[in-house]
């Protein structure tokens, strides 16, 4: 379950980036036009900087993981390519809220060296520092 969860986090982390880089551009771009320098548009992803790109990428990782995995299918396209997905502790679907709350945990499981993210590996559960916080688990699909 650990490998599936570090390739589902791969695969969401890839789309996440791209998203953001597009999302950032289009921003750059609007930005710009509002600005009046039509002309520079087509210069637009060479303007588009690091932190543009940072906080379009915490607002979409965030939207991203919390509305998949409260969805129905209960898990983000990495998790569902992987036929995992997030339950609370009773098997039920999480609340976009939890998801929410759990999105964020992940930086507390960070924050300590990785070591939040490695517990995966050795609980009972399979439970990751964030998914004991969120009260969530990741299991088969089924």
């Amino acid at each position: 379950m650990f490998m599936k969860r570090f390739a589902a986090a791969l695969i969401d982390g890839i789309v996440i980036l791209v998203l953001s880089y597009i999302g950032a551009v289009v921003i750059g771009g609007v930005v710009l036009l509002v600005m009046g320098e039509s002309e520079s548009i087509q210069r637009v992803p060479w303007l588009v900087g690091p932190p543009e790109i940072m906080l379009v990428n915490l607002i979409l990782a965030w939207i991203y993981m919390a509305k998949f995995e409260s969805s129905e299918r209960q898990a983000s396209p990495g998790k569902s390519a992987l036929g995992i997905m997030v339950t609370d502790m009773n098997d039920n679907r999480i609340s976009f809220g939890r998801a929410t709350g759990r999105h964020f945990a992940k930086n507390i499981s960070a924050l300590i060296l990785l070591i939040g993210f490695l517990m995966a590996a050795f609980t009972k559960r399979g439970q990751a520092l964030h998914d004991l916080i969120a009260g969530c688990e990741v299991v088969e699909r089924r």
